[in-house]
């Protein structure tokens, strides 16, 4: 059995700060109306709370340009009101991770202006900066992951500087180790206001490979360099170091976003003696509907497929590492849009996809609303966008003729970021119980009949689905830590599997579709001695004759 960890038997609740609750009426979620909401965390069940960015930005990228590590922006509140909001979570026995974005800062960041001023700032290093080409050009044909080239030309030096997101994105050079000193106190001071860890944005990316020539041209006009970076061995020095000098004597957990990485880079990364972090969000099955490259599409994502990546990487890790499962969050749109129903199984659809992941093995991440079965919103104009990527990937398309507004507004509406950032849906009231105020992005239609009030009066809801799921793991041994044994990775209709530890074992039973299946447990859950454990039907008739209701759930247990 795998060693015992806090943060393998918990879950987390990734929290969207300008999205969340807003206290004051300004239309912006902050830190106020997040203490306002402990309590229905609380009661939901989860262990740990993961705050997005809450730091001062010009926004370009909703708060991941950071312009002050250690500040809070003024829209969320002050640092005054996060230390009342660490309290207040830690007085619950919840925990508080926070977002580390050190793959770049916002070209607002006083490093940044030093550097563009001066070519011998102290700072100047801190970033990556190149001669033009031989042709007085960009320094090479590599793209940014929000269109255009990743080099943008300062025109004071002469120089371009790279940025693998946006051009107010100057990605950070690793290679300094006056860089890495800087970012590793900032974490230790947060550390001692008491954060119980990080969330590493895009943490794959930070080590750039000396080789920066040109790549072979995709989709996009230009040269994807993230599968070039997250390959640089030097990421895993740097992690190891960042281990030994700031996270070293803190019970703390880690989780890194890795972009573009390979299972055997995903078990250095989580290698079980935790010298360097203690899980990695991967992306391989987000990617199944033609997202790493080229997203703006109405593809679905295949089950067959589907069920062969989560394999791979439950069975990969199975031992040497640890997955962190999610369906949804800050950057993706809606799962239950993309795989389940939103018509009239909608809540059916919902409550599988929950019991699906959350019987894996790994620390399962509830995004905000994903408890509420929220579903992409529906954009009928680019005037209501507010992700760069959508907006920027909008004028692209349409303005070349490649896609039209019609068609570009609907593939929106499928795979923006935009679809997990429109307000939580607390109410049915006027401004959905998130504000008072104008709300800083539309909110979702469906907001009168998807709200945690009108759920939290139902013992049948999505939202008391969660909250049993989460009381089941904390019952069952298994579900955390036994081991991942999958059936049928080629059926097109359903996900089954099984985990096994000790003497319980579960064999769970997942239809993706809207009609019936028939579908025959393993023999070994077949007698009088199995429980049916959970299901997310009312009166389910699996045991008696094996058929699976459209997007029926079923979690056997058997106890030997």
């Amino acid at each position: 059995m795998d060693k015992r960890k806090w943060w393998k038997e918990s879950v987390v609740y990734q929290i969207y700060p300008q999205s969340f609750c807003d206290d004051n009426g300004d239309g912006i979620g902050d830190i106020l109306g997040i203490i306002k909401k402990l309590d229905y965390l609380k009661w939901l069940g989860v262990d740990v709370l993961w705050l997005s960015p809450f730091y001062p930005s010009p926004g370009y990228d909703n708060g991941y340009d950071i312009s002050d590590y250690e500040g809070v922006d003024p829209r969320y509140g002050t640092m005054e009101d996060f230390e009342r909001l660490l309290a207040e979570a830690h007085s619950r026995d919840l925990k508080v991770i926070i977002d580390l974005v050190v793959n770049h800062t916002s070209d607002e960041h006083p490093w940044f202006t030093a550097a563009n001023v001066d070519k011998t700032a102290p700072t100047r290093d801190y970033y990556i900066w190149r001669e033009p080409g031989s042709d007085g050009q960009l320094p090479n044909n590599w793209g940014a992951l929000f269109g255009g080239p990743a080099w943008s030309l300062d025109r004071d030096s002469e120089e371009y500087y790279l940025h693998l997101f946006s051009p107010k994105q100057p990605d950070l050079n690793w290679e300094n180790p006056k860089l890495r000193a800087d970012v590793y106190a900032m974490m230790d001071r947060w550390l001692a206001r008491g954060v119980d860890g990080f969330r590493m944005d895009v943490i794959s990316l930070i080590a750039k490979p000396a080789d920066l020539s040109d790549g072979p041209v995709g989709p996009s006009g230009y040269f994807d360099p993230r599968g070039r970076i997250a390959a640089n061995p030097r990421v895993h020095e740097h992690l190891r170091e960042m281990r030994q000098k700031a996270l070293a004597g803190h019970d703390i957990m880690t989780v890194g976003e890795a972009a573009a990485t390979t299972l055997e880079e995903a078990r250095r990364f989580t290698n079980p003696d935790g010298s360097e972090l203690d899980m990695v969000f991967q992306f391989e099955h987000m990617d199944l509907d033609g997202g790493e490259t080229f997203k703006w599409n109405d593809q679905v994502i295949p089950l067959p497929e589907l069920k062969k990546v989560m394999a791979k990487w439950q069975q990969g890790l199975e031992q040497r590492g640890w997955n962190a499962l999610f369906w949804n969050n800050h950057d993706q749109p809606r799962m239950l849009s993309r795989l389940g129903d939103e018509g009239e199984l909608r809540e059916t659809s919902a409550k599988m996809l929950a019991v699906c992941l959350h019987m894996l093995k790994g620390t399962p991440f509830i995004y905000q609303g994903e408890e509420l079965g929220m579903t992409n919103m529906c954009f009928a104009s680019s005037d209501q966008l507010r992700d760069s990527e959508s907006r920027n990937a909008y004028q692209r398309y349409t303005e070349d003729g490649s896609i039209s507004k019609e068609d570009m507004l609907r593939y929106i509406s499928l795979k923006s970021r935009d679809n997990a950032r429109t307000p939580m849906q607390w109410s049915g009231n006027i401004g959905a119980g998130f504000t008072t105020g104008k709300p800083w992005m539309d909110i979702n239609a469906n907001y009168t009949v998807i709200n945690a009030q009108e759920q939290k009066s139902r013992g049948d809801s999505v939202l008391a689905f969660y909250r049993e799921l989460i009381r089941l793991r904390r019952n069952y041994a298994v579900i955390v830590y036994g081991e991942f044994v999958p059936d049928d990775l080629d059926n097109p209709d359903v996900f089954a599997y099984q985990r096994c530890l000790l003497h319980q074992r579960l064999y769970v039973c997942c239809n993706f579709t809207s009609q019936r299946q028939q579908w025959v447990p393993p023999e070994a859950f077949a007698g009088d001695d199995v429980e049916l454990l959970l299901t997310n039907i009312e009166a389910s008739t699996y045991l008696e004759n094996h058929q699976l209701a459209p997007y029926e759930a079923v979690v056997l247990l058997k106890e030997e």
